[in-house]
């Protein structure tokens, strides 16, 4: 925790901004000290991006007032806000991905990058950067969109360094690191705010907030309820309670094996580089587990099992039939869904209206002669609204305009409209805040009761432990140990991902 001096270095008083129908901000405060870590707390849809859309510059705001170092201060635009010292990491970063790391980092600042010399001070310029963050080995010349989620996380964190800000906005910033890269965020984070930047630091981990926070700004339906709350004078549970308004949601864990048949079966399968000889069997109504740290092959896993990577030993089997290797229309014949981890850019049509992206999978079933029954659409749309519980209930509405949790209940709704039997899940509830992680934990319970079978892919061990009802722990590849959930603790799991790694 820092130690940061009392005068505000921002202050944002009574701030409002509506949109068509949406009173998406209706007053709200939010007071940063210079060398501070300040934690800006709500569930999805509590109005927090639109606060720093605000504050960055992206969105004007329709009431209220901004003091940014003392001084009255009106972004104007992203651009304009990062010229003065604000910079903001958004959930969904920012990055061009044609261009190179070098590139990107010094976006809006292309005077840097202008020029043979200047280029190649610029690439040396990034692998200082970069080094600073604890990664000298990325290449500065490399296509961001050739990245995983993780290293194109600290592309955006460096392009704030060379801006030298003064505050950073941090939106679900270790979404996609491992144990290890959280703490080298950390140190970075430690050091910053040694030298007086402020950090306004946005996650639904509470145990990340204990440890990183020195205060907390509570948000809920686009109002401050609780403002600057020391991080030591409040509980988790407290916290919890300020956000939904009410008792926090309890997470109870999994029932124990199912006794169904076997659904799904991956007999040693393999890919060169990611993964080598796993074998998993998820039977009906059952909730298999996988944990590993990223990079582990967790999410490479799943894309082969769903077809979107081509293995080079091993097969997939489904209600004992063989699934074709390398084919998703395949896979998806057989019954198998996916969520992706990054929902948005894998699974999402966001300028679609919700019904569009649900029925996506099972798009045949509305067509016919080329044309689309959209009344068709739409009544099968609200069947899965009710049933899933999504909100708000308008079919009509674009994706993009839902939370994230709504979101994640839209692609699930997807493969339940498409009858799937396999639901492979990535990531469930990143960027999910605790109300709606609690309501996807029951609507995966409830479908794995229905009999499908269900794997989950998870970063947060005690998520994997509460929801599975078993357990295979994944380290470079490899499968390390098969059990019942309810035989691990997250000691067990965590000394077995992180073993090969000490």
């Amino acid at each position: 925790m820092t130690r940061p001096r009392t005068d505000d270095v921002l202050v944002m008083s009574g701030i409002v901004k509506v949109f068509p129908g949406v009173r998406a901000l209706d007053g709200v405060d939010l007071r940063v000290r210079p060398g501070e870590v300040h934690c800006l707390l709500g569930q999805n849809g509590a109005g927090k991006s639109t606060l720093i859309k605000v504050l960055s510059g992206a969105h004007p705001a329709d009431g209220g007032t901004i003091r940014w170092l003392g001084a009255e201060f009106a972004p104007g635009s992203p651009a304009g806000a990062l010229r003065r010292g604000i910079a903001a990491m958004y959930q969904e970063l920012d990055l061009v991905p044609g261009l190179s790391v070098a590139e990107n980092i010094f976006l809006g600042d292309e005077r840097a990058t202008a020029g043979f010399t200047r280029r190649g001070r610029a690439r040396a310029e990034a692998t200082r950067l970069l080094t600073r963050l604890g990664h000298p080995e990325i290449d500065p010349d490399r296509a961001v969109g050739c990245l995983p989620a993780a290293v194109r996380q600290l592309v955006s964190m460096a392009r704030a360094l060379h801006y030298e800000a003064r505050l950073i906005v941090m939106d679900e910033p270790t979404a996609s690191l491992s144990a290890g890269e959280v703490d080298n965020l950390f140190r970075v984070i430690g050091e910053l705010t040694a030298d007086d930047v402020a950090v306004v630091y946005i996650s639904h981990r509470m145990a990340e907030i204990r440890r990183i926070a020195d205060r907390v700004t509570v948000i809920k339906d686009g109002a401050t309820v609780a403002a600057g709350l020391p991080v030591a004078d409040v509980t988790t549970g407290e916290l919890v309670a300020l956000m939904t308004g009410g008792a926090p949601p309890e997470v109870e864990a999994a029932g124990g094996s199912a006794t169904g048949r076997p659904v799904l079966e991956v007999r040693g399968l393999g890919r060169r580089g990611e993964f080598a000889d796993v074998s998993l069997t998820a039977h009906a109504g059952e909730i298999v587990g996988i944990a590993g740290l990223v990079g582990c092959g967790r999410s490479e896993l799943l894309e082969t099992v769903f077809g979107a990577r081509a293995p080079d030993s091993g097969e997939v089997r489904v209600d004992g039939r063989r699934v074709r290797p390398g084919s998703v229309p395949a896979a998806v014949a057989a019954g198998i869904g996916l969520t992706p981890e990054e929902r948005k850019e894998q699974a999402l049509l966001p300028r679609l209206s919700l019904a569009a992206n649900t029925t996506l999978a099972a798009l045949a079933r509305f067509s016919r002669f080329g044309f689309v029954d959209r009344a068709g659409e739409i009544a099968a749309t609200r069947q899965i609204v009710d049933r899933l519980q999504l909100r708000p209930a308008d079919p009509h509405r674009p994706i993009a305009a839902f939370s994230g949790g709504n979101q994640q209940k839209a692609v699930i709704g997807r493969w339940v409209l498409r009858g799937c039997r396999v639901l492979l899940l990535d990531e469930p509830t990143r960027g999910v805040d605790v109300g709606a992680r609690a309501e996807l934990y029951a609507l995966v319970r409830g479908l794995a009761a229905e009999g499908l079978a269900i794997v989950v892919v998870s970063s947060d061990i005690p998520e994997v432990l509460a929801l599975a009802d078993r357990v295979l722990v994944l380290r470079d590849g490899t499968a390390v140990r098969t059990a019942d959930a309810g035989e691990l603790t997250e000691s067990d799991v965590l000394d077995l991902v992180v073993e090969g790694a000490r």
